[in-house]
């Protein structure tokens, strides 16, 4: 297998790589300390197509093959890891779950708005009672009249407050577990779900972070996502994609941690020179250039799987589990080059700390990864495990 980029691949890496250092650096440390979303930044990342990079141009996006995707995650979170999960959740997660199972008619609707990002996407599984295990979820949807009427609360629901669309998940039979969850696209706006207040975090202050409540919430039967009771294959998949996307995410941000100790140690003198001449700090820059070359391996493998038409889901979660570590590490370490200075907000290693610590939760905490890795190891010896 050949991981080298095509020349069109090149041209993508280096817009994407452009326009991040122009436009998401400049207001990176403004999105943290406001812990605000960065609207009008959406706006630019909208106007230059992002928000429907790897959705199909017959339904207004870009058409961009997994590689390149992860090539885009990968630029904007060395920059801003609030802006590449935004962008992770709106297209891995919602806009492509509605590509993958839905009806002509629910693409022809719903996907030109979200891939021009005048419908961010949110995907609504998480309950306050089933988080890694979502066959308890509680939520009911309850068949009527022409539809759906949906009752229950989700948190964790990124995007919530800034989007315009939901893939919400239901159960519509109750005691199946995940063979009785259904998928429902519901506005926004609909009468009924109630978006709360913003969750304060530790890190990705830019991020919209809500908990949506259905009272009686009607969604009519064409708004149903796949088949009534089929809803597990969408989280399913939706979840491999996503855990891509994050690996991708997880390589951009240990850049970044990289590249701020790097400097720091080149500049910074102690007893009559630059740290970078102990041998202390070069140990740290060895193992985390290292930790960074072999996540890109694994990252690039699991898309060149998915670009290939196979089975990637394991690898995409190897890719996750080591990405999130890797982007632990490279931050812890390279703050640690920044000795007091990396405890201080004033520098930008403090916030990618704070930032890259989600990575151990998003799309499936770092148990499960390791469930997802051992399970396939143990099925080759015929042993089905449970988490």
């Amino acid at each position: 297998m050949d991981f080298s980029l095509t020349e069109e691949q090149t041209m993508f890496r280096d817009l994407f790589r452009d326009f991040a250092e122009r436009e998401i650096a400049k207001v990176a440390e403004h999105t943290d300390r406001s812990e605000e979303p960065p609207v009008e930044l959406f706006k630019k990342v909208a106007a230059q197509g992002f928000f429907g990079g790897p959705i199909p141009e017959a339904y207004g996006g870009v058409g961009l093959d997994w590689l390149s995707y992860t090539l885009l995650a990968e630029e904007l979170g060395k920059h801003c890891l609030s802006t590449a999960i935004t962008v992770a959740i709106h297209t891995s997660l919602a806009a492509m779950s509605i590509l993958d199972v839905g009806t002509e008619e629910q693409k022809q609707k719903y996907l030109p708005p979200m891939a021009a990002g005048e419908m961010i996407g949110s995907f609504a599984l998480t309950e306050p009672d089933a988080g890694s295990d979502p066959g308890s979820l509680t939520t009911a949807a309850e068949k009527v009249n022409g539809g759906y009427t949906l009752n229950g609360v989700k948190n964790w629901v990124s995007n919530a407050g800034i989007g315009g669309v939901m893939v919400v998940f239901a159960s519509t039979t109750p005691g199946a577990r995940h063979k009785g969850i259904s998928a429902f696209i519901v506005e926004n706006d609909t009468p009924g779900m109630v978006v709360g207040y913003r969750e304060k975090t530790l890190g990705l202050r830019g991020m919209d972070i809500r908990t949506v409540y259905f009272e009686d919430c009607f969604v009519p039967e064409t708004n149903r996502l796949n088949g009534e009771n089929h809803g597990w294959e969408i989280v399913v998949r939706a979840f491999n994609r996503v855990r891509l996307t994050l690996a991708a995410a997880a390589l951009g941000a240990s850049e970044a941690s990289f590249a701020l100790g790097v400097t720091f140690a080149a500049e910074r003198k102690q007893f009559g020179a630059q740290i970078a001449h102990k041998q202390a700090m070069q140990n740290y820059v060895a193992d985390v250039a290292t930790d960074i070359e072999a996540l890109r391996g694994l990252m690039r493998h699991a898309a060149w799987l998915a670009d290939s038409g196979q089975d990637y889901g394991r690898a995409a979660s190897m890719a996750k589990y080591f990405g999130a570590r890797v982007a632990k590490d490279a931050a812890n370490k390279m703050l640690q080059i920044h000795g007091g200075y990396g405890f201080s907000d004033e520098y930008a290693i403090s916030r990618v700390y704070r930032d890259v610590r989600a990575l151990r939760i998003l799309g499936g905490t770092d148990e499960i990864q390791r469930y997802v890795v051992a399970r396939g190891a143990f099925e080759e010896k015929g042993i089905r495990i449970q988490p």
